[in-house]
């Protein structure tokens, strides 16, 4: 037996039920069906736990090593100095560091007490099954799953090069596939050894 509140009356004696309807994603319904035929819909919107691809961070916490988004792009932080505080307030962290996925080069300063966003960052192995002629990777992870939906790296230059070469040598590779903002990228290969 239930005892909810809907629509400012409450109800007794409710059984809630599945409906399963076409939503946008992310939503579900419930109908309410009350002992006596009464019928009220309700429907839930949620996301997953993980939706967002940054986190605030105080600009102070973030040092050499770490990860900072700079004008939309997540990067590694490849030089961190804190300037004093001076006449105009804070002080301020001067951030030198590296697109993730391009190794483009940019620079930020932030007052070191202020929030800044930092992105979610997570890395994969994966072995590397076949390459298509329109450079996908085919990749299985540790569990047996596969994909198909990652393409050859176009940085560095010649790196797609290397990694067809190698598995057209007929080399076992595990490659190392870094995701963050969204974008999931072979960042790193190594030859399987284990047979």
């Amino acid at each position: 037996m239930l005892d909810l509140e809907c629509n400012g009356e409450r109800k007794k004696e409710m059984i809630a039920v599945w409906n399963p309807v076409k939503l946008p994603p992310f939503s579900s319904s419930i109908s309410i069906l009350t002992m006596a035929e009464e019928e009220h819909d309700f429907t839930f919107h949620s996301t997953d736990a993980g939706a967002s691809e940054t986190y605030p961070c105080e600009a102070g916490q973030i040092r050499k090593g770490g990860f900072i988004m700079i004008k939309g792009h997540p990067c590694k932080v490849v030089n961190v100095s804190t300037s004093k505080t001076g006449k105009h307030g804070h002080a301020k962290c001067n951030f030198t560091a590296l697109d993730i996925f391009t190794n483009k080069k940019y620079e930020d300063i932030v007052p070191s007490t202020h929030t800044t966003s930092v992105p979610f960052v997570s890395r994969a192995e994966y072995t590397l099954l076949d390459i298509t002629d329109d450079d996908f990777c085919s990749l299985m992870d540790d569990s047996g799953d596969t994909r198909e939906d990652i393409k050859l790296p176009t940085f560095p230059d010649t790196f797609a090069d290397e990694i067809r070469a190698d598995f057209d040598d007929g080399k076992q590779l595990v490659v190392t596939v870094l995701k963050a903002c969204g974008t999931e990228q072979i960042i790193a290969k190594k030859e399987d050894l284990s047979g």
